[in-house]
């Protein structure tokens, strides 16, 4: 017996056109300086079957870091020297910040870079779990693992746009919350771009 498919249409909508994304693609009028360097990083959007459908695995940063403390984000960081690219860095945060071993993970593809206020360009790398795993947080960076199903990510309608003052200036962004979950910013800036693939 053939085993369906969990993730139906995934890897087509991955083939369709996209365009990169940023934090400032809700604030028009931001004039960014010619030359800036960006610094390359990557994460990880990992896939599971969950009880009701496909899940997207999200993490919640501990409380007393230093940057993004308590924020909602994917495994991930910036991309090191060591690492082989995007595809690498991602498998290699994953597997250090919630346990994810990089052979439990079929790399999807990648999709468009995404350009940070901090001065990063993501890659966004989709992957699909193999096997259940059982996620262990790093200890001191990630305070929680949990998984948000696909069906609320994928629903453009779940999506709003807000505001808040940052360095003196009123900056608007995406937030699709989910229970307890606050997910904004990059985060669901990246996930907005996916269900925006998803509806096509």
């Amino acid at each position: 017996m053939t085993t369906p498919d969990p993730l139906p249409g995934l890897v087509a909508a991955l083939g369709m056109p996209g365009r990169p994304t940023s934090d400032y693609d809700l604030n028009p009028g931001t004039v960014l300086p010619e030359g800036r360097l960006l610094k390359p990083a990557a994460v990880l959007v990992p896939f599971q079957a969950g009880p009701s459908g496909p899940e997207i695995i999200l993490t919640k940063r501990a409380s007393h870091l230093k940057h993004h403390a308590g924020q909602i984000a994917f495994p991930g960081g910036k991309v090191d020297a060591t690492d082989a690219g995007p595809v690498d860095a991602a498998l290699r945060e994953a597997q250090e910040e919630i346990g994810l071993a990089r052979g439990n993970v079929a790399v999807l593809g990648t999709t468009e870079a995404h350009e940070t206020v901090t001065g990063f360009t993501v890659t966004p790398v989709l992957g699909r779990i193999l096997a259940p795993f059982d996620p262990r947080p790093e200890a001191g960076e990630v305070e929680e693992v949990f998984a948000v199903p696909l069906a609320h990510l994928a629903d453009r309608a779940n999506y709003r746009i807000e505001g808040r003052r940052w360095r003196g200036q009123w900056r608007r962004y995406y937030a699709v919350p989910y229970g307890p979950y606050y997910i904004w910013g990059a985060t669901a800036r990246i996930l907005r771009a996916l269900a925006d693939r998803l509806d096509t």
